[in-house]
């Protein structure tokens, strides 16, 4: 787990909420973490692959010794990027590999034609860079000996591409904009859904039974940004599923018989940071972690 936090990181810059605040006051229950990005190896190392791109990655890659170059005057353990979707908390880690190193990066067609009508990126060359679309429900082998198969996961498109009103039927589209990812290695799966707003049957079928689980833990509850009048907006309306609740992943996936489960994408409102706190030990007593920056699970 190179970065735990949903975007803005944990303390966000400019929030005073009830949880940043104890951060901001050294309080030792809290952990602070950057923006959620994950690297996967099934090569005991050698080779690494990046899923999503965090704004935090050139420090977190700093923070991970097995990121670091390690022979020749130019050399990067990184062979692959994956991207979840378009958000800016998942692309904007790319403008920092930027230094003409190959490797090869992997999104849905949609994310990367956001990537292509953003000038920006073309700090990626292509000829250095390969753009390889994603097919979804179907396996991709990567570097190291891992495979991966991309599958839609309900959520809707990144914020700055909304215009005007947003129907809530949109925020739970199962159309490919957003992906959920299965990796396998040596007999092993991993499921990651850094982003999903909804458990749909299509999500509990892919989920079920894997060794491990990484899903998106944004907010404890869906009204926990508008109930500390930081925003209008609840978890389900920013395209994320809130962890309790009747609806929420908690009771969704109780049954899902998964090896580990873990919470990533954490928000920095989510008391699920506070370590000892009534919430964190809710989640925990159902089976699940709480990702921090540094995290390793190995399978």
């Amino acid at each position: 787990m190179l970065g735990a936090a949903a975007g803005g990181g944990f303390p966000q810059w400019n929030c005073r909420c009830p949880v940043c605040a104890l951060a901001w006051a050294g309080d030792r229950r809290v952990q602070p973490r950057t923006q959620s990005s994950l690297a996967l190896s099934g090569d005991d190392g050698r080779s690494w692959v990046l899923l999503n791109a965090s704004p935090d990655l050139r420090t977190q890659i700093l923070a991970t010794p097995a990121l670091h170059p390690a022979e020749g005057a130019r050399h990067s353990p990184i062979a692959e990027v994956v991207l979840a979707n378009g958000d800016v908390d998942h692309t904007a880690g790319l403008l920092s590999l930027r230094e003409r190193q190959p490797f090869r990066l992997h999104a849905a067609q949609a994310t990367l034609d956001i990537l292509a009508a953003n000038r920006i990126f073309d700090v990626l060359a292509e000829d250095i860079v390969a753009r390889q679309p994603l097919p979804l429900n179907r396996p991709v082998d990567l570097a190291g000996g891992l495979t991966m198969t991309a599958f839609p996961a309900p959520g809707k498109v990144p914020l700055y591409m909304e215009g005007g009103t947003v129907d809530p039927a949109e925020t739970t589209i199962e159309d490919g904009r957003v992906l959920g990812f299965l990796f396998e290695a040596g007999g092993r799966r991993a499921v990651c859904l850094p982003n999903c707003a909804a458990v749909t049957p299509a999500v509990l079928a892919r989920v079920r039974g894997a060794d491990v689980l990484v899903f998106d833990g944004t907010t404890f509850t869906d009204d926990e940004m508008p109930r500390l009048g930081l925003s209008p907006k609840t978890a389900g309306r920013m395209g994320h599923l809130a962890i309790d609740g009747p609806r929420g992943s908690l009771a969704g996936l109780a049954d899902i018989r998964a090896g580990r489960r873990v919470y990533v994408h954490i928000n920095n409102t989510n008391p699920i940071l506070i370590e000892g706190g009534p919430e964190r030990r809710l989640v925990e007593a159902a089976g699940w972690e709480v990702a921090h920056d540094g995290m390793e699970i190995v399978l």
